[in-house]
């Protein structure tokens, strides 16, 4: 019965692959719709192989770039490091050139010769033993006891060691210093002693009756021959009348700020003229006409 069966099957399925090979040769359908779904089977196994490798590309692509780009960022960020570094420069530059000009605005001082030197170090505080600064110019530049030294905001104070290539000056706000002032204004004179750094200064010696007022300035009077007149030194901040004293108590500050010069000129004295026996000439100064002479 079962062998009847497949031989059954065998002759239908028999008849039917020569049916259909014969409508195939007539027709050629049964190849187009074999070349059909062979393509589609082709297309449907390479798609995930065809995608791993877009994707692969894609990424290496996009790793290469991102190095190029991370070293073209590297570059961009170190010449922006160094164009930093230059403006900083130049902004220094053109900071010092402003000093310097401001340095050759003063104007020349009769009988007296300047010479612009450089801050290098300070000494202030209430731990050092005198408020000074160091310059870097010396005994070969000329610089002797008592120089006069001055920026051009006013006068700093007064070169108290010279050394070979650098010099000690003693700034005014110093305890030890002492300037003979006028008042610019009223012509009032006093002497100007300093208190310490960040202490007011002490305009000492002016008459009770002396028309001194708040915001005067001060200048120098050039009586003790240690600074040439009317250099400005202070500005007065206060005036008070005492009823035990003689004199006026009035305290001013500075016209210069000690903690931020980094160039002073310095002013060097005319040689003293000498007179036939040798000895220094004397000089007579017109002051709030009185004749006063003093010895060289």
């Amino acid at each position: 019965m079962k062998l009847k069966r497949a031989a059954i099957a065998v002759i239908i399925g028999l008849f039917i692959y020569l049916s259909l090979y014969s409508w195939n040769l007539r027709s050629g359908q049964l190849d187009r719709l074999a070349g059909f779904t062979g393509l589609e089977i082709v297309k449907w196994v390479l798609w995930p192989c065809e995608w791993v490798h877009d994707q692969s590309v894609l990424f290496l692509d996009k790793y290469v770039y991102l190095v190029g780009l991370k070293q073209l960022n590297d570059q961009l960020s170190s010449q922006n490091d160094l164009m930093r570094l230059e403006i900083m420069k130049l902004r220094e530059k053109s900071a010092e050139a402003d000093r310097y000009r401001l340095l050759l605005e003063i104007k020349p001082i009769r009988d007296w010769k300047t010479e612009g030197a450089r801050v290098i170090a300070h000494r202030m505080g209430p731990t050092a033993a005198l408020d000074t600064i160091i310059i870097n110019k010396g005994v070969l530049s000329g610089v002797d006891f008592d120089t006069p030294v001055i920026s051009p905001l006013g006068v700093v104070g007064r070169v108290v060691e010279p050394g070979i290539s650098a010099s000690k000056a003693l700034l005014l706000t110093d305890l030890n210093s002492r300037i003979s002032v006028r008042g610019q204004l009223h012509r009032s004179t006093g002497l100007l002693v300093g208190k310490g750094d960040g202490e007011p200064l002490s305009a000492k010696y002016m008459k009770l009756n002396a028309p001194v007022t708040k915001g005067e300035i001060l200048v120098t009077s050039g009586l003790a021959g240690l600074f040439p007149p009317g250099l400005p030194v202070a500005r007065i901040t206060s005036v008070e009348r005492s009823d035990i004293s003689l004199f006026l108590d009035v305290e001013a500050e500075p016209l210069v700020d000690m903690e931020k010069i980094e160039e002073v000129l310095l002013l060097h004295r005319p040689i003293p003229v000498t007179n036939s026996t040798g000895g220094a000439a004397n000089s007579t100064l017109q002051v709030d006409n009185s004749t006063v002479t003093e010895g060289r």
